[in-house]
């Protein structure tokens, strides 16, 4: 017998639905991490160009009130800014200069940085790497010429930046193992104009840079930038679910109609409507009017292709019928009239079968089940007619109800015929299979004769009293539905076993 081949499991991705949502969600979870890491950095980036801009300032108020008199530093004891005069406060100022053993190039000129403005200074400021200037070959050590009062009992830095003369660095450092941001700007004072021009020349060349540090506490800085990651992750979060509600919203407000035509093709597919009758969008209601107008051309077709085949049923058999009734016919050609009537009956159930449609039908199994049975049960009041397993109220059979009447009643009634006191059927419906099977407990089917069954051209009708001409009628019904057929020995009664599966994938 012919067996349709199982379909692939169909793939998640096949669904427009799914497609979406996974498309959106990506994008989604893409873009908003995304945006959420710029912001941050840049964020981050701001932070700490403000808090360089901001010891420069500091910076400043520092040097102004420095001087330096005969190589000696003099310094207010407290300043201006109060977080220098308070112990531990996090802000700290710190006036160094490097000590180098052997200075190679000592001509260079000092400049006055009382004729730069406090804008030019700062334009002159770059960020550089922590590691002091130290000319090759040379071994350079920190000397602490002042500290505010805010840096007491604090310990002592072992390497400290010293850009350039005039030039300033932004720069992190570590004290006793604590991160802190350091700006350090380094000057050179003039002597006192009143000092000759060869004393004034002389001097400048002995004096060396001093280096004037801001230190402040990291600890600030990264709270900040905490907490502003923290709110800006917890909105982006609340941002994301919303926008997900959003998108799951409108793609089921877009796909309403495809899940109402899908709904609508289940119920052409089951026999509860013969039409598409919703109203679609513009793209979906050109497919709906084509499916209505093929629906309602097929039914005429098959509603004038089964009234001319009984038309050409009653115009064969009413004259075979006066041929038949002479009584002049031999024994032979009266075998031979009831034979063509058999054939013609065959004939024309075959030709009337609706398995190529079988796509818009559905019929519910229980109700042609039930009333077989019944009937049957009368027919042979000695026979045992029972469920082995009963169909589900929802189990669908896509396909013609008279083709499954036919069917079905063709192997109960043989079953019947064959068996010697039980008739056990079973529907099994297991996802797109649908499964029919049934048994008996008379003598069964050899395996010549089930063989012999398959053959094309081998005439049914000579086997044992049971499995006569119906079979030949359901071995057709179910190639034209591309089922699948066979026959075995029943486990349970003893007898024949036969078992008809379709492949019924949506």
């Amino acid at each position: 017998m012919k067996s349709s081949k199982p379909n692939a499991s169909p793939s998640i991705f096949n669904s427009l639905r799914i497609r979406l949502i996974l498309s959106a969600l990506l994008l989604i979870v893409l873009l908003l991490p995304s945006i959420g890491i710029a912001l941050n950095n840049a964020f981050k980036q701001q932070v700490l160009s403000n808090t360089q801009d901001q010891l420069s300032a500091y910076l400043y108020s520092v040097l102004a009130v420095t001087e330096m008199e005969q190589g000696e530093l003099f310094m207010p004891e407290r300043l201006l800014e109060n977080q220098f005069n308070v112990i531990g406060s996090g802000l700290y100022a710190l006036i160094s200069k490097q000590v180098l053993p052997q200075p190679q190039n000592n001509d260079i000129s000092a400049p006055n940085i009382s004729g730069l403005t406090s804008t030019q200074q700062h334009q002159n400021a770059q960020i550089t790497p922590v590691t002091p200037t130290v000319q090759p070959s040379m071994v350079s050590t920190t000397q602490i010429l002042w500290s505010s009062n805010s840096f007491l009992g604090q310990p002592l830095p072992t390497t400290l930046p010293y850009p350039n003369v005039g030039k300033g660095s932004f720069s992190e450092i570590n004290l006793d193992g604590e991160p802190y941001l350091i700006y350090s700007f380094s000057v050179r004072f003039a002597p006192s104009s009143t000092t000759s021009n060869d004393e004034l020349t002389a001097a400048s060349n002995q004096l060396q840079a001093i280096t004037v540090h801001i230190i402040k506490d990291f600890a600030s800085i990264s709270e900040q930038q905490q907490a502003f990651s923290q709110h800006l992750w917890s909105w982006l979060f609340i941002l994301m679910l919303v926008v997900v509600a959003i998108q799951l919203a409108w793609l089921s407000w877009t796909l309403k109609p495809l899940a109402r035509f899908k709904q609508e093709l289940q119920a052409v597919q089951q026999g509860n409507s013969y039409q598409l009758t919703g109203q679609y969008p513009t793209e979906l209601q050109a497919v709906a009017k084509q499916l209505n107008t093929l629906l309602s051309t097929e039914q005429h077709q098959r509603s004038r292709y089964r009234n001319a085949l009984s038309d050409l049923a009653h115009s064969l058999k009413t004259p075979l019928a006066v041929i038949q009734s002479q009584k002049e016919l031999s024994p032979t050609s009266i075998e031979q009239i009831s034979h063509i009537n058999r054939t013609i009956s065959h004939q024309l159930k075959r030709a009337q079968s609706a398995a190529g449609n079988a796509w818009h039908l559905g019929i519910k199994v229980l109700e042609v089940s039930d009333k077989l049975l019944r009937t049957l049960s009368k027919i042979h009041p000695t026979i045992d007619i029972k469920y082995a397993k009963s169909p589900e109220p929802n189990c669908i059979f896509y396909g013609d109800q008279s083709d499954l009447t036919e069917l079905l009643g063709n192997l109960l009634d043989n079953a019947c015929k064959a068996a010697i006191s039980q008739v056990r059927l079973s529907v099994v419906q297991q996802e797109a299979t649908l499964r029919f099977i049934i048994e008996d407990d008379g003598k069964g089917i050899s395996e010549q004769q089930r063989d012999a069954i398959f053959e094309r051209g081998k005439r049914v009708d000579t086997y044992e009293q049971g499995h006569g001409i119906g079979l030949a009628i359901v071995r057709d019904l179910v190639d034209s539905y591309q089922g699948h057929l066979t026959i075995s020995s029943s486990s349970h009664l003893g007898g024949a076993c036969f078992e008809v599966s379709f492949n019924q994938a949506a």
